[in-house]
C-alpha cells in the first residue's frame, strides 16, 4: 500500500501525507514511520483511536509527523461502549470529559514532541487533527481548538456554522472553554456549560 501511494505521489504535484490506523504504542508508530520513509513518503502520521496512543502521544509523535484523532473510536474505547449498541449511545458522546482529557493529552504530547525535536527549532507543536463529525458541533469545535487541535474535519454543510462561531472567539477564550469542559463531571454538564458561554449559538438557532 505504501509503495502504491508513493508511486501515485511521484506522478503528481500533491503533497501526500499517509497515516496508519489503530496505533497503540510508540514502537508501532516508529515502525510505520520507518516503512513510510523507506517507501519514499516524507510525511507519515498516525491515527489516535485508542487511549494508550493518546496517553503516550509524546513518544509516538517523537517519530510520527502528525496525529489524527478518530473521536468515534477513541470515545468507544475510552468509555468501553460499543458504538453499534443503541442502549450505550449516551456513553458514545465526544463531550465525555474523559475523552476530552485524552484529546488534551494528545495535543500536549504533540507539543512535547516538538520541543524535543532538533528539527523543529521554533517549537511549534506537531499537527493534531480531528476526523469524524465531532468537530461539526460548533461548540465542541471551539473546545477542540482550545485543547490544542490544529485542524478540524467535517462535512461541508457544517462549515458555515463552525466558521461563524470560531471567528467570534479568541484562542484564550477557546482555551477557557476547554478548561470548563475538562472540569465538568459529565458530558451533559460540559456541553451545557460551554454553550452558556457561546450565546451566538442561540442566535444562529444551533
Amino acid at each position: 500500500q505504501l509503495a502504491a501511494i508513493a508511486d501515485a505521489a511521484a506522478k503528481n504535484d500533491a503533497e501526500v501525507w499517509v497515516m496508519a490506523p489503530m496505533i497503540a504504542t510508540p514502537d508501532e508508530a516508529a515502525h510505520f514511520t520507518r516503512l513510510a520513509r523507506e517507501a519514499g513518503l516524507a510525511t507519515a502520521g498516525v491515527m489516535v483511536e485508542v487511549p494508550s496512543a493518546a496517553l503516550t502521544a509524546g513518544h509516538i509523535l517523537a517519530t510520527a509527523d502528525f496525529a489524527s484523532l478518530g473521536t468515534n473510536d477513541l470515545t468507544q474505547y475510552a468509555m468501553a461502549a460499543d458504538r453499534m449498541l443503541g442502549p450505550l449511545a449516551t456513553l458514545n458522546d465526544p463531550w465525555q470529559p474523559a475523552v476530552l482529557h485524552l484529546i488534551k493529552a494528545t495535543c500536549d504530547g504533540a507539543a512535547q514532541a516538538a520541543q524535543a525535536s532538533a528539527e523543529n527549532p521554533d517549537g511549534r507543536p506537531k499537527p493534531v487533527g480531528v476526523c469524524g463529525e465531532a468537530a461539526a458541533d460548533p461548540a465542541l469545535a471551539a473546545v477542540l481548538v482550545g485543547l490544542g487541535v490544529t485542524t478540524l474535519s467535517m462535512s461541508p454543510r457544517a462549515l458555515p456554522a463552525v466558521n461563524a462561531v470560531l471567528k467570534t472567539i479568541t484562542l484564550p477564550q477557546a482555551q477557557n472553554l476547554a478548561t470548563l469542559a475538562l472540569q465538568a463531571p459529565t458530558a451533559a454538564d460540559a456541553r451545557t456549560t460551554v454553550r452558556a458561554h457561546l450565546p451566538l449559538l442561540d442566535t444562529l438557532g444551533l
